[in-house]
């Protein structure tokens, strides 16, 4: 029932398409014209101008066939981390999509897109019974879910959901993930003329290079990671810098180890700027929150079984990563995210198989045809 070829040539068409963080205008206007021609009822919410972006969420909805089936959500991300301009993706003769190793791919998350897109033309071609089905494109995934988090929870209309986001060979349930914190750093020093009053000033990329030193990054435990993503400062050689700023990251899918980690992070860059006549700003914003799913939850036993009818191997996962599933389960909407295939994302080796294409399409068929018969509770 799967159109091959369809897929294949949207999945290249859509991943030349830039999108930016805030600047998926270009996809989102296709996917409103090709959701509407499936027949769906398409709408455009307001969070692209919470952002500042040039696009919001599009959300979708298909009225279903079998009146007692539970409201299911499918979802995936419209951006795409840098560069992601100029994608020239090539298909090996073994059928392996990259792109021509200046870019990325932007399997992550085009991957979830199509597969949902196909999934859908298959569900409406083919008369394949199904409940009411929701469908939402968010922008601004990759830079903390702002497209997520800013969406009017009332439109949420799903019983559970699940999120086309996540990397590896299709069959992968993500069960558990982190929660995260953001904490941006500013160390204030003391400007003065390089060359001829130097000791009169705090060099504050100095006083940023001897905190970073002590700190504890990179893998914490098999929970928790940490990281410093960005730095910035100084004006020009001549000048003692008077100003850094730093962005660095904790996530855990344990709480209190986050919260450990963060204060280490905050009192370490507190500690050794005080002790070098600086001084430290830390200011800590919560991301997102971690989620924990049931194994015997209807949500879970549903993908399970869907991926084991089409000859997949379905395997219960934690995550180190967070995603729109993570704001989906805030609002109450139990959600996981499922594998497309996607692997080394963010990087430009990033690659998918074509046939983990296809199983992914086939999963998301067969978890429509499972809830279609599903009764009862959904948590």
């Amino acid at each position: 029932m799967i159109d091959q070829t369809r897929m294949l040539a949207e999945f290249l068409e859509l991943v030349r398409i830039p999108c930016s963080n805030r600047a998926e205008r270009e996809i989102a206007d296709i996917l409103k014209s090709r959701l509407t021609a499936l027949g769906l009822v398409v709408m455009e919410d307001d969070a692209g101008t919470k952002i500042g972006g040039n696009c919001g969420n599009i959300l979708a909805y298909l009225r279903g066939t079998v009146s007692d089936a539970p409201v299911l959500l499918l979802s995936a991300h419209m951006d795409c981390v840098e560069p992601c301009r100029g994608i020239n993706p090539q298909v090996t003769a073994d059928g392996v999509i990259t792109s021509d190793g200046t870019t990325i791919l932007g399997a992550d998350d085009k991957s979830g897109i199509v597969s949902i897109m196909e999934a859908l033309r298959v569900i409406t071609e083919n008369d394949v019974p199904h409940g009411d089905i929701q469908i939402i494109f968010t922008v601004a995934e990759e830079n903390g879910g702002n497209g997520a988090k800013n969406m009017d929870r009332s439109l949420l209309k799903a019983d559970f959901s699940y999120v086309l986001d996540s990397s590896g060979e299709p069959g992968k349930i993500i069960i558990k993930t982190p929660g995260k914190n953001k904490l941006h750093v500013v160390i204030h020093g003391r400007a003065a003329h390089a060359g001829v009053s130097p000791e009169e000033g705090v060099n504050a990329i100095i006083v940023a290079g001897k905190a970073l030193a002590e700190l504890r990054d990179g893998r914490i435990d098999h929970e928790t990671t940490a990281n410093v993503g960005y730095i910035k400062g100084g004006e020009t050689t001549n000048i003692v810098p008077d100003k850094v700023e730093l962005l660095c990251e904790v996530r855990s899918r344990n709480p209190e180890k986050a919260a450990a980690q963060t204060k280490q992070i905050c009192e370490t860059f507190e500690r050794v700027a005080a002790a070098n006549e600086a001084r430290a700003e830390v200011t800590v914003t919560r991301s997102y929150e971690s989620y924990v799913l049931n194994k015997e939850s209807r949500l879970v036993t549903l993908a399970f079984q869907a991926a084991a009818s089409i000859g997949l191997t379905p395997r219960l996962e934690e995550s180190g990563g967070g995603t729109d599933a993570n704001f989906f389960n805030t609002c109450g909407i139990p959600t996981t995210a499922l594998s497309t295939g996607m692997s080394k994302i963010h990087t430009t080796e990033e690659y998918i198989k074509v046939t983990d294409l296809l199983q992914t399409v086939n999963w998301v068929i067969a978890i429509v045809r499972q809830t279609a018969v599903s009764q009862g509770t959904v948590l």
